[in-house]
């Protein structure tokens, strides 16, 4: 797990409820029981300062790092899809980008994030319009062309817009993966295990949820197959990240006031 990709996953999941700001100490104690030395965590800090994604500021324990407005939004559209609280009724219209040259490889994976699939280099489709998207391009300096779009009647369909743009075989395969590969370690956490040990766990499981955002984007029922992979993972992962969700948060709480507690002890004898 990369130091940046696990930044966001902390900020999203337990700091944005909390005012999206932490020390630096603290973000040190949160990211080292899945394996994140300090110093990648400060590079990647770092890193997120100069991208407009965290701005730094001086709180009470200490230097620490605050969520931007950019950041925030991003991560709460995130946040949405990964728990499901967000819109999932589709009007049988796609949102359909004609571009004026191909996109590059970074902002691919941008559209692919905000839930849009490829039908050519020039033409991208998504079940339902992503707010970002215009800003994703402006962005990126590419001309388009933006329409909403449905069949024509005696047309093949949706099916076949779908079977274009997205490979459904390898999204219910890498689903099929997610249960067989997280099953053993959240299954191993239980009432003896640590508050530690449990939010190790359930961070690897939210983060590995995580990645279905640039996979899988969120068809409607009507849109996919029978027996979808896709439903039992989310049952699977709403299951074992709400069971091990009080243990997580009492680590997050513990690192934060240690982390504050030693700024104090700090102040108090310097």
């Amino acid at each position: 797990m990369q130091a940046r990709s696990a930044l966001f996953d902390l900020y999203g999941d337990y700091l944005r409820p909390r005012g999206g700001r932490a020390p630096v100490a603290a973000l040190v104690k949160l990211l080292a029981p899945i394996g994140i030395a300090p110093p990648a965590v400060r590079t990647a800090v770092s890193r997120m300062v100069r991208q407009g994604w965290l701005h730094p500021l001086r709180l009470v324990s200490g230097p620490g790092y605050l969520l931007t407005p950019k950041a925030a939004r991003r991560l709460d559209e995130a946040s949405a899809r990964v728990y499901r609280t967000g819109r999932v009724s589709w009007d049988g219209r796609f949102d359909l980008i004609m571009l004026g040259s191909p996109l590059a490889k970074r902002e691919r994976q941008k559209l692919a994030f905000l839930g849009y699939g490829m039908l050519s280099e020039h033409a991208w489709v998504a079940p339902r319009a992503a707010e970002e998207i215009d800003a994703v391009l402006s962005e990126a300096g590419i001309g388009y062309e933006r329409f909403s779009a449905s069949h024509a009647a005696g047309s093949p369909g949706a099916a076949g817009v779908v079977g274009r743009a997205w490979d459904l075989t390898a999204i219910a395969r890498a689903y099929e993966h997610f249960i067989d590969q997280q099953r053993p370690t959240v299954t191993a956490v239980n009432a003896r295990s640590s508050d530690e040990e449990a939010y190790a766990a359930r961070f690897q499981l939210v983060h590995a949820w995580r990645s279905f955002l640039f996979r899988d984007p969120q068809l409607p029922p009507s849109l996919l197959p029978s027996q979808w992979p896709g439903v039992s993972a989310a049952s699977f992962f709403d299951k074992h990240a709400t069971r091990l969700r009080p243990a997580a948060d009492r680590f997050v709480e513990h690192c934060l006031l240690s982390a504050s507690r030693s700024a104090r002890v700090g102040f108090s004898e310097s």
